[in-house]
């Protein structure tokens, strides 16, 4: 029974809102919403879920002073002073919470972006190496790409930009719907074989 209404249950959600789409009639959009209201609540018990977790996993991780159990400490610190400005002042802009949020949270997002660029830098490095056809044409058109973004690359040939545009608008736009068409494709796939019952992981199966 464990696995059994789990399965039931993911099978009638599952075709329930496969058929929705193909039926517009009042009582099926109404339950629809209503089921939509659920999620939602779903939604807001699995952030508390989350809460619980980060909190369990980060104390003990102090507790056994297990290594970097410095961070948690800050990490618990920080959590429970952001939470306690947001619910005694509220996040209005100029409150104490949209301060640290502009102050403190922003500039750490951008601190951690920046870094990004050194690992895309040395993965950019490995890549393109041009040790085989494909990875030459992928370096030829980086290059391009780069010098079309800089002034640079104008004043080397007054064409550059024009390129530039056409590989940012033809080859990458068919790759990208290529990867949204396999990506689509897939959620299918998966959503077919959880909605049978075939896919059967999120139980821990």
């Amino acid at each position: 029974m464990r696995v059994f209404i789990p399965l039931l249950l993911s099978f009638v959600a599952g075709m329930f809102f496969l058929v929705q789409f193909f039926i517009p009639h009042q009582a099926i959009q109404a339950t629809y919403e209503e089921f939509v209201v659920w999620l939602q609540i779903i939604f807001a018990f699995s952030i508390i879920l989350g809460i619980t977790s980060l909190l369990q996993r980060h104390w003990e991780k102090i507790r056994r002073r297990q290594p970097d159990w410095q961070y948690s400490i800050i990490t618990l610190v920080s959590f429970v002073v952001v939470l306690v400005l947001g619910i005694g002042w509220g996040k209005r802009p100029g409150s104490a919470f949209d301060w640290v949020f502009t102050s403190i949270m922003v500039p750490l997002d951008a601190t951690m972006f920046s870094l990004l660029a050194f690992f895309m830098a040395s993965a950019a490095y490995r890549t393109f190496r041009a040790r085989t056809p494909e990875a030459t044409l992928l370096l030829i058109a980086a290059v391009i790409l780069m010098l079309g973004r800089v002034p640079l690359g104008e004043m080397i040939h007054r064409n550059f930009p024009t390129v530039c545009e056409w590989l940012m608008s033809v080859p990458t736009v068919a790759a990208k719907r290529a990867i949204m068409f396999g990506a689509a494709l897939g959620a299918i796939a998966t959503s077919i074989r959880i909605i049978l019952g075939i896919e059967r992981s999120h139980l821990g199966g």
